[in-house]
């Protein structure tokens, strides 16, 4: 009853979190729109440790508790749907969403949410709207270490929610120095759906669409470099997107 996960977070705690905003969540995916999900059925093949999904960023929230359900209702057996009795099985526990901590902390709504499994991390380009310079917190990347050492993490290379924004060099850094299992996923219509934040519901009837691709083939003696260019490829947000996108 009393167990913990490897930040000393409550495990019954967490669940009640997840189970409680699963069930707004869920409403909002699959009733008010229209979830359109593919390639879900390599997720219960996937090791219980050291996955890194990554994935492109169109809100702060909605993307990641779209992905959980996915996540639930995949090892659930209803892979390329969303089940509310999933999200409230919540078999996965160690599974966890990076975010920016400057995010996490506007607000007591964003604080309960990072209960659910967030990673809060230190914004080295950018606080409070101000482009800044600041050296990687070493303690951040220790605490994705850890978290993938025990379980699933999700993130978003961009860290920011605009389209063909560049990739941050961490998350290759990351893939580098500590070799995961890397799953690309590819949404869309979160920002035609959601507001900015993705708490509140612009048009309904959206599809919300979310591809799961096959594992990336990576060289991890590769430079951090041509490894970003990959991730940023696999995701769809690289140059040659943007240029097709705009043509």
């Amino acid at each position: 009853m009393f167990k913990r996960d490897i930040f000393g977070q409550l495990i019954i705690f967490r669940k009640f979190v997840i189970r409680i905003f699963g069930i707004i969540t869920y409403l909002r995916f699959n009733r008010k729109n229209i979830p359109k999900i593919k390639g879900a059925e390599i997720i219960k093949d996937l090791p219980l440790e050291n996955v890194f999904f990554i994935s492109n960023h169109q809100t702060y929230f909605a993307d990641g508790a779209f992905m959980f359900h996915i996540i639930h209702s995949a090892l659930d057996g209803y892979p390329n749907k969303i089940k509310l009795k999933s999200i409230l099985k919540c078999t996965r526990t160690n599974l966890f969403f990076v975010a920016a901590e400057e995010t996490m902390k506007a607000g007591l709504l964003p604080k309960i949410l990072g209960l659910a499994g967030a990673i809060s991390i230190k914004r080295t380009w950018r606080e409070a709207g101000k482009e800044i310079k600041r050296k990687v917190d070493v303690k951040d990347a220790d605490n994705i270490e850890k978290a993938l050492d025990t379980g699933w993490v999700i993130t978003f290379p961009q860290g920011t929610t605009r389209p063909y924004a560049e990739g941050r060099k961490g998350t290759a850094h990351i893939i580098k120095n500590y070799q995961p299992i890397v799953v690309p996923i590819v949404i869309n219509g979160f920002r035609r759906a959601f507001d900015k934040k993705g708490l509140f519901i612009k048009k309904k009837g959206t599809e919300l669409q979310a591809t799961i691709k096959k594992p990336l083939d990576i060289d991890y003696n590769d430079n951090v470099e041509n490894i970003l260019h990959k991730v940023m490829d696999s995701i769809e947000q690289s140059k040659k997107y943007e240029w097709r996108s705009s043509n």
